[in-house]
């Protein structure tokens, strides 16, 4: 399963890592970019709340195939747009077939490791998205300066059909981790204050996460002058930070609080540590910059493990792949409907903004955490 995340992961960057390039040749805003982004958020954030309950009831098998052939088809058509409509739409569909990537690392994870190394084993599976995004710019910067950015787009799509190969071939059916779960289709209600409790948390926690992925390359060029070249060299420190804070974290939780269903001083904490990002702009360093978005990335990335496991306990085990789902898609909504923003700064310059916004909704998340669960509670 760390291999389809890091597949998943490798796609989004490509975008993100070549945005520089593909902006000056297309003519799209900073805006338009973070809207075409937002299309494939808002199909995300569809898609995970459907592939979940599937996954539950088909098992990790079949339902990876599916969603994998539907993820290669989109992934290799961005080589052929070049407006706004066209990558809105590619990247809609991508984010259709990409939505059981998650819920199925998690539901592996969650099946297959015992109480006290459950974080840890989350950490693994969704660390091929960190994994992606550190190899991303030697994959495809190289690439694009060669032979242009449209036949990077076709990398992925030839990687993914190998793994789905393996996959097809290698599974055994008769697994207990992919058997499916015998039953109607049980989808999550919105009416229950352990729904939202699990959305804010993770929505606002991991949202750094988005919106560092996808702008670290437009900032760095746009404030420091770096070239497409140059950032190859550098965009994959802040992954690096991503990757330490999901094992970091994840060892944390497991030691402290293997079982304890609101570890509230944890929450604070990675929360807390995001907020040094708003600071970002007042240092004239690249090597500051770089660092303080790793750092920001290390922070979230323990929200990411922690807020997930923590909300999953809510449910019984035999929605753990729903639980995922809730949690993927309302990062995915977080990101749709706040990302634009932060390009709408980006396109005034008005970095400042956009970073100081990014730094401070992991705590609001805790905070209405905070909240809910005492609600629940009472």
């Amino acid at each position: 399963m760390m291999l389809g995340t890091l597949l998943s992961y490798l796609d989004r960057q490509i975008l993100a890592l070549l945005s520089p390039t593909i902006l000056k040749e297309t003519h799209l805003s900073a805006q338009a970019f973070t809207e075409t982004i937002s299309a494939f958020s808002y199909a995300y954030m569809a898609a995970t709340l459907i592939w979940g309950p599937v996954l539950d009831r088909i098992g990790l098998r079949l339902g990876m195939l599916i969603s994998l052939s539907i993820w290669m088809a989109a992934s290799a058509s961005h080589a052929f747009v070049s407006t706004f409509l066209g990558f809105a739409t590619a990247r809609a569909v991508l984010g259709l077939g990409e939505g059981s990537m998650f819920p199925g690392g998690f539901r592996t994870a969650m099946d297959s490791l015992p109480v006290d190394k459950q974080a840890r084993g989350i950490a693994l599976a969704y660390s091929g998205s960190s994994v992606g995004s550190i190899i991303a710019p030697f994959i495809f910067i190289p690439i694009a300066l060669a032979v242009g950015w449209r036949p990077a787009f076709l990398v992925t799509p030839a990687l993914a059909l190998i793994w789905l190969l393996i996959w097809r071939f290698t599974v055994n059916p008769d697994n207990f981790l992919h058997k499916s779960v015998p039953g109607r289709l049980k989808f999550p209600s919105f009416l229950e204050r352990r729904f939202w409790s699990l959305v804010a948390s993770y929505a606002l926690g991991a949202f750094p996460v988005g919106a560092i992925s996808y702008l670290s390359a437009l900032y760095l060029s746009r404030s420091f002058g770096m070239t497409q070249k140059e950032l190859g060299y550098v965009l994959w420190i802040p992954p690096a930070g991503l990757e330490a804070g999901y094992f970091f974290w994840g060892w944390v939780s497991d030691r402290f609080a293997p079982s304890h269903p609101r570890p509230r001083w944890l929450f604070l904490l990675m929360s807390a540590l995001c907020l040094p990002l708003a600071t970002i702009t007042w240092y004239r360093s690249a090597p500051i910059a770089i660092a303080l978005l790793a750092f920001t990335l290390f922070a979230s990335g323990g929200l990411v493990v922690v807020t997930l496991r923590t909300g999953a306990l809510a449910y019984p085990p035999n929605q753990k792949s729903m639980a995922a789902g809730i949690a993927s898609s309302s990062f995915s909504a977080g990101v749709a409907l706040l990302l634009p923003i932060c390009g709408k700064f980006f396109d005034g310059h008005q970095y400042g903004e956009a970073f100081a916004m990014v730094a401070a909704l992991p705590l609001l998340g805790t905070l209405l955490w905070l909240v809910l669960g005492k609600a629940e509670a009472a």
